[in-house]
């Protein structure tokens, strides 16, 4: 099985920790975040993901690395401008060429989850689709596509992002699509899935499901945060083995002894924390240093950031290599 995963966007809101990272390359917990998306794909039967990239791809491939990640062989494909995410689909799938499957799946790389793709894949050939559409019940709709099903799973209506804040089940960003689906997408221009494809597809073939599991976008800084609590407390399932439910401490980290770490704190690899510092709900991210003294609380620190000593710093992200001063 073939899995095309639309890695292309610049992660703004996450900025400035995205300034000279993509999104998918950025650290969560103790792995690029990318990775926690293949490890799924392959457990899945996944055996070729096809990254589609756009923004910072050499950064990307530096931080998974070529070939074979998990039983996943990783391809990828280097978009010349944004084509959208239907386009970016389709010149996915051209570069495969033969290579292609008839049926694969598609997914936007910004989400960490572990929803049951088996299952969405089943019941994709047991309903003859050309399309399927994994989705998750949420209480505010307004930020993502509302999907309408009947009782059979055949969709009767998609909506992308009404700004309504309503419960409903929205597009997961998890597709099965048969190869027949690319011959919509018209080719070498920014074309969209939700606000394209999948409306010409309601009647004619689009289903949808909804998938039992964890699933969060993690576009923001808040979202960002809860994930990594999320990983670290066992809501998600992943390889990662916290230090403690809600703490990771990397083994070359330095921690004073009347330093006070925690709850839910991730120190990564080549960081500090000095004498009597505080780090709480706080992400330090590869060679951070908290200076003694210094107060961090609801914080994320990207590579070689700095707090002096005495620095109190609080619901801040802080950019790669930053001093914040006392």
């Amino acid at each position: 099985m073939q899995a095309i995963v639309l890695v292309g966007g610049e992660g703004t809101r996450l900025r400035p920790l995205t300034d000279e990272v993509p999104k998918p390359a950025l650290t969560l917990v103790d792995r690029p975040f990318l990775a926690y998306l293949v490890e799924w794909l392959g457990t899945h039967g996944v055996t070729e993901a096809v990254l589609a990239c756009g923004f910072l791809p050499d950064q990307l491939r530096e931080a998974l690395g070529e070939g074979d990640h998990g039983g996943v062989k990783l391809t990828y494909v280097i978009e010349p401008e944004r084509r959208g995410t239907a386009g970016a689909i389709r010149f996915a799938a051209e570069a495969l060429g033969e290579r292609l499957d008839d049926r694969f799946l598609a997914l936007n790389g910004d989400v960490l989850t572990d929803l049951d793709l088996t299952a969405l894949l089943r019941s994709h050939e047991e309903r003859g689709a050309r399309a399927s559409i994994g989705l998750y019940p949420v209480e505010d709709s307004s930020a993502y596509g509302l999907v309408d099903c009947d009782a059979a799973g055949a969709v009767l209506d998609f909506t992308e992002k009404t700004g309504e804040e309503v419960p409903g089940e929205i597009n997961a960003g998890a597709y099965v699509l048969e190869r027949s689906v690319l011959d919509l997408v018209p080719p070498g221009r920014e074309v969209s899935i939700e606000r394209e494809v999948f409306p010409r597809l309601v009647g004619d073939g689009l289903c949808a499901l909804r998938l039992d599991g964890y699933w969060m976008d993690i576009g923001t800084q808040e979202r960002y945060l809860q994930a990594t609590w999320d990983i670290l407390e066992g809501r998600v399932a992943t390889e990662v083995r916290p230090t403690a439910p809600g703490l990771l401490l990397a083994d070359d980290s330095e921690v004073a002894d009347s330093a006070r770490v925690g709850p839910r704190v991730v120190v990564s690899r080549g960081c500090e924390v000095g004498a009597d510092a505080e780090v709480s709900s706080s992400v330090l991210l590869e060679r951070c240093t908290v200076g003694a003294g210094a107060r961090v609380r609801g914080s994320v620190l990207a590579a070689g950031g700095v707090v002096e000593p005495g620095a109190q710093l609080v619901d801040t992200m802080v950019a790669e290599n930053e001093r914040v001063a006392a």
